[in-house]
């Protein structure tokens, strides 16, 4: 079902893409507008993963560098039989992740150095092998055609509202009607774009929890992720927003509810959907998945650690 609503989603963004552009141009203009979209899209398949990871000043480390962290990657990505990817740290106080590459072969996983910090092993390894499981959906991929095409709607939109209105109201959307297309498309582009986004999190929950056999690893991990958001700024994700939706946990604010302007879905409804499955598979529940009454913890994987989330970025203990 996931697979199928995805699948509908990013055929309706694909739809209002051509159909922006035939408003404006009629039927070639939704040739010029996808063959547009067709060679940013061919762009960012080769050097998102770049682009992104040195947005966020990630520097690569490895088994000399930081031996604990990889060594868990390369565990954790034998048991859900992918190649072993590139492993990023990034020097960011609020602790989150991302995965990101055009496929399995090309594919990196990204953590934050308060990442390390305030998580055990045991929920690092949960959120590690959620991103994983993006990587084995190929979601990195999808996520990256979908924020190509709703922002080439955008692009559309701002055109039209400059040729599209001197058209007669018989062969063009006229001067109201690049008005709406203008305010509407994009709002229609991001709606979409954001309810993939929800969909292909409770898929990465899912599979990640069954490859390492522990859902409530990731559910304790995510309230942990939950509360440090609302209190360490990621100064970086908030000059560009458009990269929220590759986190495991929005980096910007928290949601409380799902809706339609949510990049991420609830983290309750989350955690609860974890417990549903820990429940089917009979694994042993986490300590305290509820309220965030200890943050920060005292420790990076059960040892003591002065550092807390107002002092700043850190190298992390590994890297």
């Amino acid at each position: 079902m996931n697979y199928f609503r995805t699948a509908m989603l990013l055929a309706g963004l694909t739809a209002l893409f051509m159909g922006v552009g035939y408003l404006i141009g009629g039927a070639s203009g939704a040739m010029i507008a996808l063959v547009i979209a067709a060679a940013t899209n061919l762009f960012t398949y080769w050097n998102s993963d770049r682009m992104v990871l040195s947005m966020y000043g990630a520097h690569e480390v490895d088994r000399s560098t930081a031996p604990e962290l990889v060594g868990l990657v390369a565990e954790l990505a034998g048991r859900a039989g992918l190649p072993m990817p590139r492993v990023f740290l990034m020097d960011e106080a609020q602790p989150n992740a991302f995965a990101t590459g055009r496929n399995p072969e090309n594919a990196a996983v990204a953590v934050t150095t308060g990442l390390m910090h305030q998580l055990s092993r045991e929920e690092l390894a949960g959120v590690i092998v959620h991103e994983l499981a993006h990587i084995k959906h190929h979601d990195t991929l999808l996520m990256t055609v979908t924020a190509t095409i709703a922002g080439a709607i955008s692009m559309l939109a701002q055109f039209g509202m400059f040729f599209g209105g001197h058209r007669d109201n018989n062969n063009g959307p006229g001067i109201v009607g690049s008005i709406l297309m203008m305010i509407l498309a994009p709002l229609g582009a991001m709606l979409v774009q954001m309810a993939i986004s929800r969909t292909r999190e409770y898929a990465a929950d899912n599979l990640g929890a069954r490859i390492v056999g522990q859902p409530m690893w990731l559910a304790s991990a995510l309230v942990k992720i939950e509360g440090a958001a609302h209190q360490v700024p990621n100064f970086e994700a908030e000059r560009n927003p458009a990269t929220a939706h590759m986190f495991i946990i929005n980096p910007l604010s928290g949601h409380g509810v799902d809706n339609l302007f949510a990049t991420h879905p609830s983290t309750q409804n989350r955690i609860a959907a974890l417990q549903q499955l820990a429940a089917e598979l009979g694994a042993q529940a986490a300590p305290s998945v509820g309220a965030n009454e200890n943050y920060p913890p005292a420790s990076p994987w059960g040892r003591s650690s002065s550092r807390g989330p107002s002092r700043g970025p850190s190298r992390g203990p590994w890297g």
